[in-house]
């Protein structure tokens, strides 16, 4: 039986909310046995910091076929950050076309989808009552985002309730609404030490980043943390922990905001089927830190913070340490020298392969590239095409495994997911992620681990695929570069030194008992054409006769723009005796219907000399002997006008 596919969406999944989203739906998954798809971005849709890049990540929620999928989830609270504001309304419209597909959001509502709000209130009475109880602290002041905001509004109103409960009052002068980030927690900082706001014995801060910004601008005025005032947050994120004064932190609930998103997508996907709600634990969701006196053990931080860690050195002969890969191993290895020797798009390709064992432990990684991705004159900036080619491919599960161009396969983009499960034994988490270069969309990435895997994706992976981005751009330059080299501007033909190049090419890969044929051709009354109607028609007669050149050449011949208006057609292989006399009329033939076709005053014409010789004959030679007989072709048929 076909399982069920659950679709997130989702923003920065290597964060702490993300990463608590993930865990959420990936546990509820794993009981249901469904397979789960993640579609995110691996920056913040609010970040400005690089415009083009975001626009690029952002390409990622245009990539799934939603009709694909048994059911969705919204994490509303990372895709409402963008600073278009576009991206839900975007994706909604997208969803509209599948009203069959039930869509659940989690945290803020949307749409008039069904919503799981954040289920923090118990986290942030365990905060009041850590500080209060715990730390026997009395006068206490409340610091949440800003004024009128639900989320800001609802946790200092869980604040207030429960501080009341314990006998602690609060009025306006313990309230202070900030907004959610660094500067705010400074100005209250600022207000305490001036006098401006009575100094509490504790603060307790709706955010992370808020309590980061007090504890900092508070030290460095002389108040000590903890002595002076104890500071705990609402939303334990990895900052909090890499501060001199570790912040002591309750991380948000939506672990089981998400997988109660799950459970309400199975009351409708399989409603005669039994529910197993997840039960959060307590114990976990509290990290202590210095800034309330809690010295946090080490045995609980290091593993928050291990992937983070630039380890130079470490024991290669552990088993678990390719399933553990820190930043340290992925900025140790080299990539992006790696990618900067790169000549070829399959030396480029095989380099992806050869380092996607950096992304451990998966099942199987693929990436997906847009057919003409290369194409400096198709560069995308949104949506997918209806194909896609799938370029690499690793599997460690006796699956697709290749890196060489001849290898790759094409499918319809709106087919991948299937393409994914249909092999797939056991359920599975399927991360799929943008690949771009800034705003230029190549394709995709997607990586499949087993349902089972506690692993969850981290800054190793976000950093990775940065340098697959980059090294992808940076052999696209090359060839751009090497096409202006070696190849004409305006007809795409090559030019003499691309002749040479793939010349020597089609020498050694052609069989034996080959012949060399050449072909040259020129022009007729070009300069007639210029001077009567202008430059542009005369360039549109040179574009006519490299398509002639073109559609005449075999499959083993290169076409070459020789200079001006002349033109050589080479090739090697085994051709018949009266290949010379049919190529001229094939020729004449295809260019007189061109001409005819285009429609114009003038008449586009050539004239053409044809040569054969051994496969070991200069091709200088040859080419000299097809120009003589060209040219008695010219000077005959110029009598001829005459």
């Amino acid at each position: 039986m076909r399982r069920k596919q659950i679709c997130l969406l989702t923003a920065t999944i290597e964060s702490g909310h993300g990463r608590n989203i993930l865990s959420g739906a990936v546990e509820q998954c794993r009981r249901y046995g469904y397979d789960l798809s993640v579609y995110s971005s691996l920056v913040t849709l609010d970040s400005n910091d690089y415009d083009k890049y975001r626009l690029g990540e952002r390409n990622i929620y245009d990539l799934p076929d939603y009709g694909s999928y048994d059911g969705i989830i919204l994490d509303t609270i990372t895709l409402s950050a963008d600073l278009s504001g576009g991206m839900l309304v975007h994706i909604n419209e997208m969803l509209l076309e599948h009203p069959e597909v039930p869509v659940v959001c989690v945290g803020t509502p949307f749409g008039g989808y069904p919503t799981i709000s954040g289920s923090d209130e118990y986290p942030l009475r365990e905060m009041c009552r850590h500080v209060a109880e715990f730390h026997g602290r009395k006068d206490i002041c409340i610091i949440t985002g800003p004024k009128g905001h639900p989320e800001a509004e609802k946790r200092l109103e869980v604040f207030v309730d429960e501080l009341e409960r314990l006998g602690i009052e609060t009025d306006s002068e313990h309230i202070y609404y900030g907004d959610f980030w660094y500067g705010s927690g400074m100005a209250l900082a600022k207000e305490i030490v001036s006098g401006k706001r009575h100094k509490p014995e504790a603060v307790l801060s709706a955010s992370e980043h808020m309590a980061l910004g007090l504890i900092e601008e508070l030290t460095g005025n002389g108040v000590r943390v903890p002595e002076d005032i104890i500071v705990v947050s609402f939303d334990a994120a990895l900052a909090g922990l890499l501060e001199e004064i570790s912040l002591s932190a309750f991380d948000s609930n939506f672990k089981k905001t998400a997988a109660d998103a799950v459970d309400q997508l199975r009351s409708v996907i399989e409603p005669e089927s039994e529910l197993s709600p997840y039960q959060p634990e307590p114990d976990k969701m509290f990290r202590a830190g210095m800034s309330c006196g809690c010295i946090s053990p080490a045995k609980s931080v290091i593993p928050q913070i291990r992937d983070h860690i630039y380890y130079t050195e470490r024991n290669y002969n552990d088993e678990k340490v390719m399933n553990e890969i820190d930043i340290g191993l992925l900025m140790e290895k080299y990539i992006p020298e790696a990618f900067a020797e790169c000549d070829s798009f399959d030396e480029c390709f095989e380099n992806i392969y050869n380092y996607s064992y950096l992304l451990f432990p998966y099942l199987n990684f693929y990436m997906f590239l847009r057919e003409d991705w290369i194409d400096p004159d198709a560069d995308v900036v949104a949506g997918y095409p209806e194909k896609i080619r799938l370029a690499v491919t690793n599997s460690t599960v006796n699956g697709l495994s290749f890196h060489k161009a001849k290898q790759s396969v094409m499918l319809d983009t709106g087919k991948i997911l299937p393409f994914l499960t249909e092999h797939a034994d056991r359920p599975s988490v399927y991360y799929f992620t943008a690949v771009h270069f800034k705003d230029k969309m190549f394709g995709c990435a997607v990586i499949q681990r087993d349902i089972n895997d506690e692993h969850l994706v981290n800054i190793v992976y976000r950093t990775w695929f940065r340098m697959v981005n980059n090294g992808l751009e940076m052999v696209r330059v090359r060839n751009r570069y090497l096409l202006l080299s070696t190849h004409d501007k305006m007809t795409g033909l090559y030019n003499r030194r691309g002749m040479y190049l793939e010349f020597d090419r089609l020498k050694e890969q052609t069989p034996g008992g080959s012949s060399i044929f050449v072909s040259v051709i020129d022009m007729d009354g070009l300069k007639y054409i210029n001077d009567l109607y202008g430059h542009i028609e005369g360039d549109f007669g040179l574009m006519l006769l490299a398509e002639a050149v073109q559609r005449t050449a075999g499959a083993n011949e290169i076409c070459v723009r020789a200079g001006g208006d002349e033109f050589y057609i080479i090739g090697v292989d085994r051709y018949p005796e009266t290949e010379l006399e049919d190529r001229i009329v094939r020729f004449n033939e295809m260019l007189s219907a061109l001409s005819e076709k285009s429609e114009k005053e003038y008449p586009v014409s050539a004239s053409i000399g044809c040569a054969l010789g051994s496969s070991d004959a200069s091709l200088e030679d040859l080419l000299n002997e097809a120009d003589e007989k060209m040219y008695k072709h010219k000077m005959k048929r110029k009598k001829q006008r005459q």
